[in-house]
């Protein structure tokens, strides 16, 4: 198979083809992929902003969709053919752990975790996939791998917005827009989006959002007090993935009641830094792993709700890429133009797959 390969830190991925595969093991699921996200967490990996990485080199991905070529022994979730959305969440069914595959272009073998997207088959863990539901196309399929769970999951199973409520979004990516989105199912007054792109912006109201904030001409915390009455919101949603926007989303909520959940992961070593009085003064902060998602529960209801045309995802995917262009997805994604990059790698899932030859290899 071909795969974008992370071999050097803070170095373009590599395109390696003539990649090895074997049959999956127990808990093992092997998926031909469709398509394939980018985000966030992976643009850290690839600039060297996670650390230290011991697995080099090391396959990238977290969000896919595609269809099950062959399952391994203990397998029962999934079967061969079924469609299948790809995630990093845990969900039900056994762990496969951790593969390494073989290429003769590389001494070393390439290591990969539970799940990976950035490479035409993956052999994946049980509890990485979900059956996608009916009516779901592929391409916004990978949306539920990552970034709606994440981000219409605080939303729904972290806040909980009451009605009446105010909620601000701090950064319009994949998790911010899927957050925003998802309060629309809610009885908020007041729903105010912050970013730096005037074009996410417009997007947000799109959405819904009763009001945006363009933080990189504007005091974001100002504008949010003058629109709050100078109180701050009840809720706040951070999801750009920097500490200093953080700090921001907390001390945009109100005292007494406000709550500030971000889901991003800044750089490695980076701290935050808050006011201890705020906090006896009521307000909250804390994080959430993947918006406090079951994937088996949620990825349903959130394609129902997608299907009802209440979480109109496709909006989201704004640029496509090949495999080949990776690197360039991960640029644009950097420097904000693009929302979700979607990554298509065998966009003709529908036509039969090829199976192994006697060598268990195959055919290109």
């Amino acid at each position: 198979m071909k795969a974008a390969v992370l071999t050097r830190l803070n170095e373009p991925l590599d395109i390696v083809s003539g990649i090895e595969f074997a049959h999956p093991g127990r808990g093992q699921v092997l998926v031909k992929l469709a398509y394939s996200g980018v985000c966030h967490s992976q643009l850290m990996e690839v600039r060297g902003r996670r650390g230290k990485d011991a697995y080099l080199p090391h396959l990238l991905g977290h969000e896919g969709s595609g269809k099950v070529i062959e399952v391994g022994e203990g397998v029962s979730k999934v079967k061969p053919d079924d469609l299948v959305v790809l995630g990093w969440i845990k969900g039900s069914g056994l762990d496969g752990g951790g593969v390494r595959y073989r290429c003769a272009c590389m001494s070393q073998n390439i290591n990969a975790g539970g799940v990976s997207t950035f490479n035409e088959y993956a052999l994946v863990s049980e509890n990485r996939v979900v059956p996608l539901p009916l009516g779901v196309p592929l391409d916004v399929a990978v949306l539920f791998g990552c970034a709606v769970p994440t981000g219409a999951g605080i939303v729904i199973n972290d806040l909980k917005p009451v009605p009446g409520s105010s909620v601000a979004v701090f950064g319009l990516g994949g998790i911010g827009m899927s957050a925003l989105m998802a309060t629309m199912l809610f009885e908020c007054s007041k729903v105010i989006a912050v970013d730096v792109s005037a074009d996410k912006l417009e997007l947000a109201r799109s959405f819904g959002a009763t009001h945006t904030v363009n933080a990189s001409n504007v005091d974001a915390i100002a504008e949010i007090r003058k629109l709050t009455g100078g109180a701050g919101v009840d809720y706040s949603v951070e999801a750009s993935g920097q500490a200093g926007v953080i700090e921001q989303a907390f001390e945009s909520v109100r005292r007494g009641s406000g709550v500030c959940i971000f889901a991003s992961h800044p750089a490695h070593g980076t701290r935050i830094s808050i006011d201890p009085y705020e906090l006896i003064c009521g307000k909250q902060i804390r994080g959430s792993w993947g918006g406090s998602c079951n994937p088996d529960r949620d990825i349903p209801t959130f394609a129902k709700l997608y299907l009802e045309g209440k979480l109109p995802l496709e909006k989201l995917i704004t640029k496509r890429y090949p495999l080949e262009a990776i690197n360039e997805a991960l640029d644009d994604l950097e420097h904000h133009r693009v929302g979700r990059p979607l990554i298509e790698i065998d966009t003709n899932l529908d036509l039969p797959v090829k199976v192994p030859n006697k060598n268990h290899c195959y055919d290109d």
